[in-house]
């Protein structure tokens, strides 16, 4: 792969930790067959949970040194900085979790903790970025027009540090072509869900059969993304290069419905993480009601801190709103029998890495659930 001499310098300099960067990132572009290394405007790291990383990767980021050279963010925690009591997390989680987010704040990371980095430092389209949280990469590509692979929590750190990542995949134009169009009706966020999972590779044309609103795509590309491998989707009249490309000749229509049965008792909404019109949606469905049961939103700690008259009303009425974690990366989750969740993406990694129940619904039936007795 060619390298310019300050990347060779990067590579073969007494810099222990930006070498080790450089072999990581040749690595993956070796794999993918990328001819070189492409700059990025901001990296976006996953990983960071201690309950995703474990021992094993504690040790490898405590072993890492300097500082970042572009602007990286950080996905959610195990926890709720300031009420991880309150969530049920352990002395010992909470001291592990820590020391992870001290690394991360020693090499120069902003410690937003959020999955919707995208609210925190929008990209412009075009940009090349080294995202490394799912739903975020599918928002960047197919909302923004943003370029981003699906990177990996160590692909992302290395970025961060050395300002590239390996110019293939996604970052190149052409491919970039949807493969299939896909007519979608129902609920959003479960046609996401069963898109992934019956598309894998594809990159869909969507065709929704009505108008859509951001927090629904939001949601849908998050679904798309947990269950399936693909990185974008395009949709008629919303991804800004939709019309840059053929329309796929091959045709299928998605009705979007997931069963669930079990009844939750505990109710979670922001997986991705809530934004400010969707925690006033949420206040709005509440209409004055008091939460009978455990309902917790989770969203980032900067919405909760531009948005504390929100907040402060969600709280009144028995709504936990947390920051820094959400239902799938904290272990908080587990002491729960069912849970019910408004996130295709939720609704397949609870179903999968959590010991409990998953239901499911749209937002409104999620504040009804959480306010019937």
């Amino acid at each position: 792969m060619y390298l310019t001499r300050e990347e060779e310098e990067m590579l073969n300099g007494d810099d222990e930790t930006i070498s080790r960067c450089m072999e990581i990132l040749i690595a993956a572009g070796e794999a993918n067959e990328a001819e070189r290394l492409v700059k990025v405007k901001s990296a976006h790291i996953s990983g960071v949970s201690f309950d995703n990383i474990g021992e094993g990767g504690l040790e490898w980021l405590e072993s890492l040194r300097g500082r970042v050279i572009i602007p990286a963010t950080l996905n959610p925690a195990g926890m709720d900085l300031n009420r991880w009591r309150e969530m049920g997390i352990d002395d010992e989680f909470y001291n592990n979790q820590i020391r992870v987010l001290r690394v991360f704040e020693n090499l120069g990371v902003d410690i937003s903790l959020s999955c919707t980095p995208y609210y925190l430092n929008p990209p412009e389209f075009g940009d090349h970025l080294a995202w490394a949280e799912s739903n975020a990469i599918v928002y960047a590509n197919s909302i923004i027009g943003a370029r981003t692979n699906r990177e990996c929590g160590p692909t992302a750190i290395a970025a961060a540090l050395t300002g590239r990542i390996p110019y293939y995949g996604l970052h190149i134009k052409e491919n970039r072509a949807p493969s299939i169009t896909v007519k979608v009706s129902g609920n959003i966020a479960a046609a996401g869900y069963l898109i992934g999972r019956e598309l894998k590779d594809h990159i869909p044309l969507i065709i929704f059969d009505r108008n859509v609103s951001e927090a629904e795509l939001k949601l849908f590309g998050a679904a798309i993304a947990a269950t399936g491998n693909t990185a974008m989707f395009h949709a008629k009249d919303i991804t800004p290069e939709w019309k840059d490309f053929e329309i796929p000749s091959e045709t299928i229509e998605i009705h979007g419905s997931l069963e669930s049965a079990c009844d939750p008792d505990l109710i979670t909404v922001g997986c991705p993480h809530t934004s400010k019109e969707e925690l006033e949606t949420i206040l709005k469905l509440m209409d004055g009601r008091m939460a009978k049961k455990e309902f917790w939103v989770f969203t980032s700690r900067k919405v909760s801190a531009e948005n504390p008259e929100i907040v402060r009303k969600l709280e009144a009425l028995g709504v936990k709103v947390l920051n820094d974690t959400c239902m799938v990366v904290s272990p908080a989750t587990d002491r729960f029998r069912c849970v019910m969740v408004n996130s295709g993406k939720a609704f397949h990694y609870l179903t999968l890495k959590r010991s409990v129940e998953v239901s499911f619904g749209d937002l409104k039936e999620c504040v009804e659930a959480a306010v019937k007795p």
